[in-house]
């Protein structure tokens, strides 16, 4: 009965069935959403990169870390606390399931306003620190300077994304995504080639397009029975935010200082030059696509863990490990075998080859993603491992690999490029996913014991 109340809400209950068939489910409305996600990252870069040129280009691409330490903080924060209302929901604890999100939207409001005002402050200083190169400054901090006043829009999204997808529901950040990719990309055409704002309307579409995302899943969640919250569900509770400031602390710094790693790295591409930069920035923004599907397998693996860890179902958690990390080797080569074939036709797509500049920073940005392609198994194992971890409760872990990511990074960005020059640098980002599955793997067979002594 309560599996049917649970479908009828739009909630999915992860502690029955087949864990391969559910996790795929769950991962595939998440995957798709994602898709649209990076769909208008790419129409950001492309329509950027080809209307306004690749100086425009390398000044996304040199704050490129900067933008997501900001939003790996958020994204840390919100994950953190939807662990704890999916343990909630999979003990089906409904009452102090309320009381959690209630406290989290609190928590996350008060994250929004400060993260906003103090990074308003911090883009001179940062973009500085960064050594981007005089010419593209002032764009990147024009850039920066609205995508940070957009903090808040953002934390609203991930909050309300995070509690849906504890609750199983996968499907409506998909439809949220959807809107808002596409909103995004028109707004992209309407601001940069109509209006002629440059970056700053490529910043304020990206920001426009997070309002509609946020109103729909806000929507969404105010149709759930189970989350008819009450005024009381808004007070703070002393348990209740000790225990999410104690999952979501470590999250919100391991994202953090994955970030400063990658700012590193951008500090020595910003020394190699325009052209360089522009070629780094491209296949970085392709990233995200060849992410896309580890990032999916990682939210529904946070939840699936979660809900059984609620359950007291561990033996699922395991069983629920090996399925994902299946579907995660076959994803990966598949993406490879594409990147492979592909590739160079799609980083076109970004660069104009007419440009004095375009034809190098094309050969940077295909050497670059055929390197990356090549080791993302690495990748797919990070991000399962990691939210299997997480789901369980034990968000410590995960952070230790955060910094294991910043140790590889920063060592391989200082050293290799002594060593093998430019080309170097290339290899920075697949130390580090190598370094956090150092860290990971065994981490979570330390895990899995604890919990089979228990």
């Amino acid at each position: 009965m309560g599996w049917r109340k649970a479908k009828k809400s739009g909630t999915t209950n992860m502690t029955e069935g087949n864990p391969l068939h559910l996790i795929a489910l769950f991962a595939l409305p998440l995957m798709a959403g994602n898709v649209f996600q990076q769909l208008y990252t790419v129409a950001d870069t492309a329509i950027v990169g080809k209307a306004i040129g690749v100086e425009a280009l390398a000044a996304l691409g040199a704050v490129d870390w900067l933008n997501w330490m900001v939003l790996g903080i958020i994204q840390g924060i919100t994950q953190g606390f939807s662990i704890l209302i999916s343990q909630k929901y999979g003990s089906r604890e409904y009452e102090q399931m309320r009381r959690v999100a209630g406290n989290s939207c609190v928590f996350a409001a008060v994250c929004a306003v400060v993260l906003c005002v103090a990074s308003q402050f911090a883009i001179k200083p940062a973009v500085a620190l960064l050594n981007a190169p005089d010419e593209i400054t002032p764009l990147a901090c024009a850039y920066l300077r609205v995508i940070f006043w957009g903090i808040p829009i953002m934390m609203t999204y991930n909050m309300a994304s995070s509690i849906l997808r504890a609750l199983g529901d996968s499907k409506t950040p998909l439809y949220a995504m959807i809107a808002a990719s596409i909103t995004n990309i028109a707004l992209d055409l309407l601001f940069v080639l109509v209006f002629e704002m440059g970056v700053r309307g490529a910043a304020v579409a990206t920001v426009l397009a997070q309002v509609l995302a946020s109103v729909y899943c806000i929507h969404a969640i105010r149709k759930i029975e189970l989350l008819k919250t009450q005024p009381g569900d808004y007070r703070l509770d002393r348990q209740v935010c000790r225990r999410l400031v104690t999952l979501a602390a470590p999250m919100a710094f391991q994202n953090g200082i994955i970030a400063v790693g990658g700012m590193v790295v951008q500090t020595v591409v910003n020394g190699f030059g325009v052209a360089f930069i522009a070629g780094f920035t491209a296949t970085n923004k392709l990233y995200g696509v060849l992410e896309v599907a580890a990032t999916s397998y990682g939210y529904a693996m946070v939840t699936y863990a979660g809900q059984n860890m609620g359950a007291g179902s561990k033996q699922r958690i395991s069983q629920g490990l090996r399925a994902g990390l299946f579907i995660g080797m076959v994803t990966s080569l598949l993406i490879t075998a594409v990147m492979f074939l592909f590739g160079r036709s799609i980083l076109a797509w970004f660069i104009s080859a007419e440009e004095a500049a375009g034809g190098e920073a094309l050969e940077v940005a295909f050497r670059y993603l055929k390197i990356m392609s090549i080791f993302l198994p690495v990748l797919y194992v990070l991000h399962i491992v990691r939210s299997s971890i997480q789901g369980m409760g034990n968000t410590v872990i995960p952070m230790l690999s955060g910094i294991s990511e910043l140790a590889m990074r920063t060592g391989a960005s200082l050293l290799l490029p002594a060593l093998f020059g430019q080309n170097g640098i290339l290899f920075a980002e697949v130390t580090a996913w190598a370094g956090a599955d150092v860290i990971l793997v065994p981490g979570y067979f330390r895990e899995k014991r604890k919990l089979d002594r228990q």
